[in-house]
């Protein structure tokens, strides 16, 4: 095996931890990539026979190019999670990608990470997440390890004051989606993967009877148990609903005209799944809640 061929095999052991090193760096998955190549780049162009510690040396290297491109940022902020680290490439399941994301920060703390200087980032980002000692740190920024733990103390410190946005809600958001959507189409499987197995739905008695005034006749009872019979409920139903957020939470309204006129409040569980559903319709019920509806 020539040097090239044994640099390159290194290279690839050592790219899930460059890649994650990048990625909480950068926020970015696809930047993240290209700060990988840039590194691999500078590598293969690179004289490393007297490198004795390969890793650091690329860790290094990775993180410098990071740093600038996170110095280069100045016409806008990126967002904490593109949607190339949300989807499957194209020919499937990225093992790498998953892992990185699987051992990610979470994009809740990537907001946080991103109101960081490039500096206190790259500071806080190798030093607490990643136990690069600071003066190796400090040699990559071109300061003295004692600014440079000045730095990620002031970095830990915004970190842990932040008031970390709800993940969740953005998970809870797509489900609603999902949900309208699979309900119009009346994707019943679709449905019953979105719902808990054991679903309650409740029903106020003015929503019980508006719908047994529907022209399909009464399909709206009090309480209904179970994920397959509340799927077979909304499957090819919801065609006018839209998605809301009801008292901070995620969930459906009917309103025509843009005037809520009846709401579906939904709870989750830790996972993800719709729990809960219970559909008021009773005007005083509906004023009495605070309605944001989010598209038409």
């Amino acid at each position: 095996m020539n040097n090239d061929d044994w640099l390159a095999r290194r290279f690839e052991e050592n790219r899930p931890h460059l890649r994650a090193v990048a990625y909480r760096m950068l926020g970015s998955a696809s930047e993240a990539d290209d700060a990988v190549q840039e590194s691999w780049f500078r590598l293969s162009r690179t004289d490393t026979s007297d490198v004795q510690n390969l890793r650091g040396w690329l860790t290094t290297v990775v993180s410098r190019v990071s740093l600038d491109m996170l110095r280069s940022r100045t016409s806008r902020r990126e967002e904490p999670l593109d949607t190339d680290s949300v989807e499957p490439a194209a020919g499937g399941p990225d093992p790498e990608r998953e892992a990185i994301l699987a051992d990610s920060v979470g994009p809740a703390l990537l907001v946080v990470l991103d109101s960081l200087a490039p500096a206190e980032r790259l500071a806080f980002v190798l030093h607490d997440m990643f136990a690069v000692p600071f003066d190796e740190i400090a040699a990559i920024l071109g300061r003295s390890p004692a600014a440079t733990r000045q730095l990620a103390s002031r970095a830990r410190r915004r970190v842990q004051g932040a008031e970390v946005p709800n993940a969740d809600a953005a998970r809870q958001r797509q489900i609603v989606d999902a949900f309208l959507a699979a309900s119009r189409n009346g994707e019943f499987e679709a449905l019953l993967s979105l719902l808990d197995p054991d679903v309650v739905l409740t029903a106020d008695e003015a929503a019980i009877e508006t719908a047994s005034k529907a022209p399909t006749g009464p399909w709206l009872a009090p309480v209904v148990r179970g994920a397959g019979a509340v799927a077979e409920m909304f499957s090819g139903r919801a065609r006018a609903a839209q998605a809301a957020i009801i008292d901070g939470v995620p969930g459906m309204a009917w309103a025509p005209g843009g005037r809520t006129r009846a709401v579906l409040k939904l709870t989750f569980t830790a996972d993800g799944a719709i729990s809960a559903i219970e559909i008021l319709r009773d005007p005083e019920t509906v004023a009495g809640l605070e309605v944001t509806l989010l598209d038409a």
